[in-house]
């Protein structure tokens, strides 16, 4: 994984309801409905972190008809995570 995506990914997760969604969705695929539910915020802000968990492919997302469902990325997530345990 290159620097600048571990930079991204980094300033992503500055956000704490981000890593809360990440916790969410790493248990079971949700819709964007039931994130929210979870959280005392707008759907305009969910919005917003579910576009920069996406941008920086944390974050998959699935459209069926007008509904998101998001899941966690596993396999970006394994290699943000390698980059720090490969350092010495």
């Amino acid at each position: 994984m290159k620097v600048e995506e571990i930079s991204k990914i980094s300033k992503s997760l500055g956000e704490p309801k981000r890593i809360e969604i990440i916790n969410l969705t790493s248990k079971k695929e949700m819709c964007a409905n039931h994130i929210l539910k979870k959280f005392e915020i707008t759907q305009p802000t969910l919005s917003h972190h579910m576009k920069q968990l996406t941008e920086c492919n944390l974050i998959n997302v699935r459209k069926d008809g007008k509904m998101s469902y998001y899941s966690l990325n596993k396999d970006t997530l394994n290699e943000y995570l390698e980059f720090f345990n490969e350092i010495k």
